[in-house]
């Protein structure tokens, strides 16, 4: 009897849930997303992947080992504003940081950009007597009636969540912790979020506005999983449920309630998660990712096998400083609607018809044009064979939407059709420059590595404005950020401010530190797995005038020997030589935070369930198509039936049950037997 290990992926439109047996059989299925309580939507999905498998629902869950989910929850209560009603707790005369940020406004020479709304309003931050000094020694004793006399007004206002962030906790949380064990005491149900537990280093702004976000996202994210997790038991499921974070590993369902915030990027890591496995399995070269769903696309890079960090990553307006994985996020995917700007111009997204009401097509409800309405009008999409054939689209309904809008523009519905499909690969196109040339990164180097629903359908046009010479397209691509989840590993961060008087602290301290960081990340894991553990170092490092830190990985150090300073000296130049082509070495160097990532290796199944079945004896039929404004007759062939080095070329239309890939003149797409189309871009 085969065991299995299950993917969840929740987009804006669609569920995707991928199952990979113990054989390395590997089944997609989806189900509409249900974006009022997103568990709905999983357990659907799982329903429609256990009737894929020919199981009951409560046999397929008896038979799983584990199940990985990625989960837009936390991002969806950002942009939307439906997070906790948050109260912060911080040092007397220190409550305005959250709002005066860091004195720059996002777009500096905006002279109409009105002041950012702060996450927590003023009369909702308390100022608590007490104060630490930066060594952690305490020049303000914790003043217990000015904590009483804040409790109380947390009491009076019945509050849901409270963070609690102190001037200087990153040293010694001790204040942090008195005062969260007392506000716990007298509102047992709260959520309370301590800026030492969630952020333990310096810059206070960065580390209030990350915990104020712990705290407004928790209670959702926290009640979200717990429903989940009820639905899971209730359909018969007795095993672990595990959740993507932002850093691309996976966490128990406790660990990503205690640190939501950790969760603000969860799907889109999964998808970089099945980009890191798919350059291992061979697909080669640097990659970069192109997930483009119902309501969004993805970007991000995978250079040498490993996707690129960082920190500081912004998500509806909100600063969250913890390690994540570096994706661009663009409101450009399925469901972006088309309309008219403010001058009357043709505008694509970042609204989308989401789920619901969803494109014209889909017949749900929904009135206004979309991009998946475009590409239906202009014969791109197969009405009948859409899911499958597990949905039918309405051709009708997407040409009088695109018509309505058409008409306002004064040209026809097919030239409208055409200019949101160019629209819309030209605004992708810029996202991957913003992922790429701004950071320094040639794309003509890289292979574009298009997933999700509707990538390949603008895959090999969005290549082509870049000048990128290779594209890539999965069988899976609809499910390849679930896929990915499976492919990842258990990861637990822990960072500490290292920052003293000196540029870097005598090598013992160095070694306490990260010595003690390892140990309890170790503790930590112990308590979640008992399999193989690794523990990797890296530091955030400057030079002594520079006004920002550079990540560099330690891996390769030695740890033992004499002159330790010495080596992560030259660790640091090499790695700012390596980012911006020099380095100064006759410039101080400081340590300003050392990291620890700890991660517990879990066992993957054997890599058989991408590749296609074969016996492919031509193309299934012939379709005709609106490439560029020219009519054309394009053949369709079969995604699953391809077999492998049978080679295609354009202009040609590659379906299967979840995806659809659009090959135009001189493009010629060769399927691979690992389960992949490598496109040469024409």
């Amino acid at each position: 009897m085969s065991s299995y290990r299950i993917g969840i992926d929740v987009g804006g439109t669609f569920t995707d849930v991928v199952g990979i047996a113990s054989d390395g059989t590997q089944t997609l299925a989806k189900a509409a997303s249900t974006p009022a309580d997103q568990s709905i939507g999983v357990v659907e999905g799982l329903r429609s992947l256990a009737a894929a498998l020919g199981l009951p629902l409560e046999a397929l869950l008896r038979q799983t080992e584990r199940i990985v989910h990625g989960t837009t929850v936390a991002t969806n209560a950002l942009l939307e504003r439906k997070g906790a009603e948050v109260w912060l707790l911080t040092t007397e005369g220190h409550r305005d940081v959250i709002e005066m940020r860091e004195g720059l406004k996002p777009e500096r020479y905006d002279l109409r950009l009105p002041p950012a709304e702060p996450l927590v309003p003023r009369h909702r931050r308390l100022g608590v007597k007490e104060r630490l000094r930066p060594d952690g020694s305490v020049a303000v004793p914790l003043d217990q009636a000015s904590l009483d006399a804040a409790i109380a007004t947390l009491q009076a206002a019945g509050a849901e969540a409270v963070a609690i962030g102190f001037l200087h906790a990153w040293r010694d949380p001790k204040h942090e912790h008195a005062a969260a064990a007392a506000v716990l005491a007298a509102l047992p149900g709260a959520t309370v979020t301590c800026s030492a537990d969630v952020l333990p280093q310096i810059k206070e702004f960065e580390r209030f506005s990350t915990t104020a976000v712990n705290a407004y996202v928790g209670p959702v994210v926290s009640r979200y999983l717990a429903r989940l997790a009820g639905r899971l038991e209730a359909a018969g499921y007795p095993g672990p449920l595990f959740v993507i974070l932002s850093h691309g590993g996976v966490a128990p369902v406790a660990e990503a309630a205690r640190l939501a915030v950790g969760t603000a990027l969860s799907g889109p890591a999964g998808g970089v998660a099945a980009a890191v496995a798919l350059a291992r399995q061979g697909m080669g070269g640097d990659l970069v990712t192109f997930d483009m769903g119902g309501t969004s696309t993805d970007i991000a890079l995978v250079v040498g096998g490993e996707a690129a960090l960082g920190r500081g990553r912004t998500v509806g307006g909100e600063r969250i400083a913890l390690e994540s994985l570096d994706i661009v996020t663009l409101g450009a995917g399925g469901g972006s609607i088309a309309h008219l700007g403010a001058g009357g111009t043709l505008q694509v997204g970042p609204q989308s018809a989401g789920a619901v009401p969803g494109p014209a097509c889909y017949g749900h409800g929904g009135t206004e044009p979309t991009v998946t309405d475009a590409n239906l009008v202009l014969g791109y999409l197969d009405p009948g064979s859409f899911l499958g054939g597990a949905k039918r689209l309405d051709l009708a309904a997407a040409q009088a939407a695109v018509g309505r809008l058409a008409a306002r523009l004064g040209i026809t519905p097919e030239a409208c059709a055409s200019g949101i499909h160019a629209l819309v690969n030209a605004r992708m196109a810029d996202g991957v420059r913003l992922a790429t040339v701004r950071r320094g990164v040639d794309p003509r180097d890289s292979a574009l590595l298009a997933f999700g629903g509707a990538a390949g359908l603008h895959a090999t046009a969005v290549a082509r404005e870049l000048g990128l010479a290779r594209a890539t397209v999965p069988l899976f691509a609809a499910g390849l950020s679930a896929w990915g989840m499976l492919h990842t590993d258990l990861r637990y961060e822990l960072a500490q401010s290292a920052i003293g008087a000196g540029g870097i602290p005598a090598d013992a301290e160095v070694r306490a530190l990260f010595d003690t960081l390892e140990r309890d990340g170790r503790a930590r894991m112990a308590g979640w797995y008992q399999g193989e553990v690794a523990a990797r170092r890296s530091a955030d490092m400057r030079y002594g005038e520079q006004v920002f830190e550079v990540a560099v990985p330690l891996d390769g150090i030695d740890w033992a020997g004499p002159d330790l300073a010495g080596r992560l000296r030259a660790a640091f130049h090499a790695r700012h030589r390596a980012l911006f082509t020099y380095d100064l070495p006759e410039e101080e160097v400081v340590l300003v935070n050392a990291r620890i990532a700890v991660v517990g290796r879990l066992p993957t199944s054997p890599a058989a369930g991408l590749a296609s079945t074969g016996g492919a004896a031509g193309a299934m039929a012939q379709r005709r198509l609106l490439l560029d404004g020219v009519p054309v007759t394009a053949p369709v062939w079969s995604f699953e039936a391809l077999a492998a080095d049978e080679a295609v070329a354009g202009p040609a239309i590659i379906e299967s049950a979840t995806t659809t890939v659009l090959l135009r003149a001189g493009d010629t797409a060769r399927m691979d037997a690992r389960g992949w189309l490598d496109v040469a871009v024409g």
